[in-house]
């Protein structure tokens, strides 16, 4: 086991800041602003090599800014808790991120891996309120091993071999991983819509559609189905004595395939609103803006929480079930058929997107027979099963590979494994 030292010790800790976002000339538009890093920026890298924003000199003087050198080590102290990336040009950084530049007695690489290693225990030095956060003074006092430089930089040397290895294998899993969702959308696309990946007929206004069949009409989907608003929150709302406590549906419990029941909110409404804002079970949940790669996707609702109400941010389609599948229409948004034209009526902005109730309504949908739209979401369900017991399988490895890495780096950061006969075992 290796000494330990405190952070603050070993390197030169700065803070970011950011310039007041509703004055223009703080931002640049161009590449010739200064690289400025959020959270987003870094979160899921391990280098920064580009930003979404970038500032002026102006937002510079403002914010009290000053771009650091290359090869700072950025750790964020809030959301993505913990995490390090290297800042690759020169640039500064938001609140929310710490820049760390070690001194002469730490190899860098080295210290980066130190705060790799203690990342699974970092809530604990964390303060919460609405979520975990650090600030510099938490950071600055954690302790780190802190062996020779001849060691640490053995170590490193080590830790660059064997992680490399790891991350090409992750990097090959999550290409698989890729493919197989590509598959998934392919499989969707081409058991409902024969043709339209191969030959779509470029008519307007939908012109990645192919020919339908001339027994499969084109209609509006609201003709063959209702939308039922949700409960808007509002806090002043008398809710008085004829009022109910139910469980509600948030935009973060509809997802692009499926309804994350893991956090579930319960919201208190006069009976009257819960009674027009009940689920029922065969209804298909769709959010009313997000990404725009997912904006309009459905998700069936099977009646998983009895009497529960959705917010007002989801629409709850609820299909005439004489002439519309709950899963058929779920698997239409999910279509090629389906991207395409939410993505290309949806009102977009800086990083999202939204829709309304009457563009839904609008979606153009084929419209077999019931029976006929049940036998093909049996068929594609189908398909999609294996695709999903693959993915799981890849997952999985995925899990074990992070799991592999991370315990890796503990080891030999700690002095738990001698990387020198580690190192000769893996030549061998």
């Amino acid at each position: 086991m290796w000494p330990t030292v405190r952070l603050k010790y070993i390197a030169k800790l700065t803070a970011g800041g950011t310039p007041k976002s509703d004055v223009e000339e703080y931002w640049s538009d161009d590449d010739y602003g200064y690289p400025w890093v959020s959270i987003s920026d870094m979160s899921t890298h391990d280098k920064v090599t580009g930003t979404n924003s970038r500032i002026t000199k102006k937002g510079l003087v403002a914010a009290r800014l000053r771009p650091s050198p290359p090869k700072t080590l950025l750790f964020s102290m809030y959301a993505s808790l913990g995490h390090t990336a290297w800042l690759e040009p020169s640039g500064t950084w938001n609140q929310a991120i710490l820049g760390i530049t070690p001194n002469r007695t730490v190899d860098g690489r080295f210290l980066n891996y130190a705060l790799i290693s203690i990342r699974p225990n970092i809530h604990q030095f964390a303060r919460s309120n609405t979520q975990s956060n650090l600030n510099a003074e938490q950071v600055g006092n954690l302790t780190l091993p802190n062996p020779s430089m001849d060691d640490q930089r053995r170590i490193a040397d080590f830790l660059d071999t064997e992680t490399g290895r790891i991350d090409r294998l992750i990097q090959t899993r999550e290409r698989q991983s890729n493919k197989l969702a590509e598959r998934a959308y392919a499989e969707v696309s081409e058991s409902l819509f024969p043709g339209i990946l191969t030959s779509p007929l470029g008519t307007y206004p939908w012109k990645w559609l192919p020919r339908l069949e001339d027994s499969t009409p084109l209609v509006r989907l609201g003709y063959v189905c209702r939308i039922q608003g949700g409960v808007t929150l509002d806090e002043s709302r008398d809710t008085g004595e004829r009022s109910v406590t139910l469980p509600y549906l948030r935009v973060a419990n509809v997802q692009a395939d499926h309804v994350d029941l893991s956090s579930v909110s319960q919201i208190t409404v006069p009976v009257p609103v819960a009674a027009r804002s009940t689920l029922r079970a065969g209804d298909v949940l769709m959010t009313e803006g997000g990404d725009i790669d997912k904006l309009g996707r459905g998700t069936v609702w099977r009646g998983e929480i009895p009497g529960a109400l959705h917010q007002n941010h989801i629409f709850a389609l609820r299909p005439s079930k004489d002439h519309l599948d709950p899963d058929y229409l779920a698997l239409l948004t999910r279509s090629l058929h389906g991207r395409c034209y939410f993505e290309s009526t949806g009102v977009r902005s800086t990083n999202l997107a939204s829709t309304n109730s009457s563009k839904v309504l609008a979606f153009p949908i084929p419209l077999p027979e019931v029976s006929r739209q049940r036998e093909l979401v049996s068929a594609v369900y189908k398909s999609l099963e294996s695709i999903r017991e693959a993915k799981d399988a890849i997952d999985r490895q995925l899990s074990l590979l992070a799991e592999r890495r991370q315990a890796l780096i503990t080891a030999a950061v700690t002095g738990q494994l001698d990387v020198t006969t580690a190192g000769r075992a893996a030549v061998g």
